[in-house]
């Protein structure tokens, strides 16, 4: 392989884990998983939403607050001292502190020295039966003090990292405005599953329709997506429901929606694999969906009704 060919390709891996109650077991998995993945020949590592806990919200309780930490703090630290030692860029997945009374779903991203590459803070927050997320997290700044866009993709070693969080998914808005801003690539650290009380056939088109959304923004955008999203079943904590079955299916795809990779909906694994640079550039020539649009005719996305 030439020099140049390889400067045009990125190798990248993205974890599928179970979660513990206990925040070391969980980190001592992530990091088992983490250190296999760049012995493969990752040069970047995706995390899946919240991979230190179980995913507490499933109920509501203030002691949970308890679980989190400001950035820099011990999990960022761990994972940066993680990505600095195998020579890595690494996204992590932290319940942040902000402030005394203000929290976040954050996901960080740690440079190849471990230092802080940027953070990107969860911008739609749902609530829903199960996932209880506003009583936790404080949405996004919209519009950071100097001025940029709470959906600015983060400069690292690897490219221009257009980093979102789960709900987000769901929003195109979301990534589209990353592409316009130059993101090389969609990732979206997941924690989602089924009610286990739900049929087969609802199961089967929740995850469908997650597949395909993401699927959807990976081609409207010309961009690569990532998202790996956690397994197994946690219990309510509360007694009120059955718990949530995370039901995995972590994916990697190319520009055109293409699957380049793909989990199943129970084991713990590894998805790897090699992105050309270029690929979006060619895509790009042939569906120019980006050069035509039409900005001028669309500010009525600014209203929350068109009534």
């Amino acid at each position: 392989m030439s020099s140049e060919s390889r400067k045009n390709q990125i190798n990248i891996a993205a974890i599928q884990q179970a979660c513990s109650s206990d925040k070391t077991a969980s980190l001592a998995v992530t990091e088992k998983l983490v250190r296999e993945a760049a012995a493969g020949g990752a040069d970047l590592v995706i995390l899946q939403e919240l991979h230190a806990t179980l995913y507490f919200c499933q109920t509501e309780d203030t002691s949970v607050f308890d679980l989190a930490e400001p950035i820099p703090g011990p999990t960022s630290q761990r994972l940066s001292d993680l990505a600095r030692e195998l020579g890595i860029v690494l996204v992590g997945s932290i319940f942040e502190r902000r402030m005394n009374g203000v929290y976040h779903n954050t996901a960080v991203v740690l440079e190849t020295d471990g230092s802080i590459a940027g953070l990107y803070r969860k911008m739609h927050i749902p609530d829903d039966p199960g996932f209880y997320e506003k009583f936790y997290f404080t949405p996004g700044d919209a519009q950071f003090n100097d001025g940029h866009s709470g959906f600015t993709p983060i400069d690292t070693s690897v490219g221009r990292l257009g980093v979102l969080v789960c709900w987000d998914q769901w929003y195109p808005e979301a990534a589209r405005l990353m592409a316009l801003a130059g993101a090389e690539m969609l990732i979206y650290p997941t924690a989602i599953g089924w009610d286990v009380t739900d049929d087969p056939d609802e199961q089967a088109r929740q995850l469908d329709a997650w597949v395909t959304v993401q699927r959807g923004h990976a081609v409207a955008n010309n961009l690569p997506v990532v998202a790996p999203n956690r397994v197994g079943t946690e219990p309510d904590p509360s007694g009120h429901s059955d718990g949530i079955r995370f039901w995995g299916n972590s994916f990697i795809c190319g520009p055109q929606g293409e699957f380049l990779a793909r989990g199943d909906d129970n084991s713990e694994c590894i998805l790897a694999v090699t992105l050309d640079r270029n690929r979006s550039e060619s895509v790009r020539r042939i569906w120019p969906y980006l050069r035509d649009r039409r900005i001028d005719a669309y500010g009525d996305i600014l209203k929350r009704v068109r009534d």
